[in-house]
């Protein structure tokens, strides 16, 4: 139980900070409303545990075998993730009104997980850190998979809210410009350290 708790600390901490799903979700929020981001929201809740679940029964050992692949779909969710700032920051601030374009779906955002380094790192992180030699694995993972399940809720939902009920403070087009702007800015700003991480995986030796 002290072990759970300790967990359930954790996946509050790391899933109530910014990073790539809670800016989307936000942006979703206000550009959008929050029952056309529901899918989207239930994508993350649901989407990351599942990521959990699945990284501590048996995806870490793949990509110790691979790390080439694991460095890949760190590219590419770095790739990805700059022409989602881009695509935020660019759109149309009229949208609210019009609707004309529509937000994640449910599995756009389960899967968008598996190009999320920050993802990768939380359910890497937890895995390795809350796992004991001595204990059950099996019982342990789930047990982890459940504490963030638990957390991704009312954290993500909080980013959610905020984000719907700036909705209508940025009905105004030109707040609502730059705070599409400033939310691609914050997004760029979220892959820093696993650009670093690229570059020095990439080019330190040379």
């Amino acid at each position: 139980m002290e072990i759970f708790i300790a967990v359930l600390f954790f996946a509050f901490s790391t899933t109530i900070t910014p990073g790539p799903n809670n800016v989307m979700i936000m942006s979703s929020g206000v550009n959008y409303g929050m029952r056309a981001s529901m899918p989207h929201f239930l994508g993350i809740c649901l989407g990351f545990p599942l990521m959990v679940l699945l990284v501590g029964f048996g995806f870490g050992v793949i990509f110790e075998k691979f790390p080439n692949l694991h460095q890949l779909i760190k590219v590419v969710g770095v790739v990805y993730l700059l022409w989602l700032a881009w695509h935020i920051a660019s759109a149309e601030p009229k949208a609210i009104k019009r609707g004309d374009k529509k937000p994640f779906t449910f599995w756009q955002a389960a899967l968008f997980q598996w190009v999320n380094a920050k993802a990768w790192m939380m359910a890497s992180g937890a895995v390795a850190a809350y796992t004991t030699v001595q204990g059950n694995p099996v019982m342990e993972v789930v047990a982890i998979t459940l504490a963030f399940l638990l957390m991704a809720f009312p954290c993500v939902g909080v980013w959610l809210l905020f984000g719907s009920l700036l909705r209508k403070v940025l009905s105004n087009s030109i707040f609502q410009r730059v705070f599409n702007i400033t939310m691609g800015l914050i997004l760029v700003a979220s892959i820093i350290p696993v650009l670093q991480e690229l570059w020095r995986y990439y080019f330190a030796s040379f």
